[in-house]
């Protein structure tokens, strides 16, 4: 029928884009993105961290960018990837869940962001750039949840995304241990975004963490100073034309 609707993906500009590279114009490349982003489930409920390095591809666009997202008031959501599409993803499911507890008159479990979000990353086939660290404590306990760009989930009791998540990774295989105390678990998600600083130019900065309980939510923004900017040792000047 003309006119039908039909669902599904629509790959009508593909022709058109292949002639216009025919044509010369080149398209868009992607930037490289970085971030570490972490999580852990310790012995009262969860804590994420986050560095807070924004970059455009090589340059440093932002020394202070929160990437710990409010979700709702008992979860929180770190992000890493395209710093617009973590911010809007966030933002959206936010305000669905806000209408889901609205509507039913409770709290909304953390499984239910975990579903809104991957489901909306799967739509789009990835090419809504958001790898997401979900944490929260609702009526269930704790939980954790790592959601990749694709929309694929995995619930551990500790995560790490983000350009620097092996080398926080590395440290919490070597030191989590199930139902850590809090200044415990804070030292472990401090030490693990560090190692994603000291070992990833994409990641920097300060570090950011987030404790979640029961009772309620303690944002630490920044939690510490891991990139101290030094003392300039000399003056450095040129005279006119030394550079080209």
């Amino acid at each position: 029928m003309a006119g039908e609707i039909r669902g599904g993906f629509n790959f009508e500009n593909c022709n058109r884009n292949a002639l216009l590279e025919k044509d010369g114009l080149k398209p868009p490349k992607a930037l490289k993105t970085g971030t570490t982003i972490c999580g852990i489930v310790y012995k009262d409920g969860v804590i994420l961290g986050a560095d807070t390095r924004a970059t455009e591809d090589t340059i440093v666009a932002d020394k202070n960018c929160a990437k710990i997202h409010y979700i709702a008031p008992n979860m929180y959501c770190c992000g890493a990837g395209t710093a617009a599409d973590t911010e809007y993803v966030t933002n959206l499911i936010s305000a669905k869940l806000e209408l889901h507890s609205l509507n039913t008159g409770r709290q909304a479990p953390v499984v239910s962001a975990c579903r809104m979000l991957k489901q909306l990353l799967f739509r789009y086939q990835g090419y809504v750039s958001a790898a997401l660290v979900l944490g929260g404590v609702d009526y269930t306990g704790p939980h954790l949840y790592t959601i990749h760009p694709h929309g694929s989930t995995d619930k551990l009791p500790f995560v790490t995304m983000g350009s620097g998540s092996l080398a926080a990774m590395s440290v919490f295989e070597s030191r989590y241990t199930p139902n850590m105390e809090v200044e415990e678990g804070k030292a472990l998600v401090r030490d693990a975004i560090a190692a994603g600083i000291f070992n990833d130019l994409g990641s920097g900065s300060n570090i950011d963490i987030c404790v979640i309980t029961r009772e309620g939510v303690e944002y630490l923004r920044p939690y510490d100073v891991a990139n101290k900017k030094g003392v300039r040792q000399g003056q450095y000047k040129y005279r006119r034309g030394t550079t080209g």
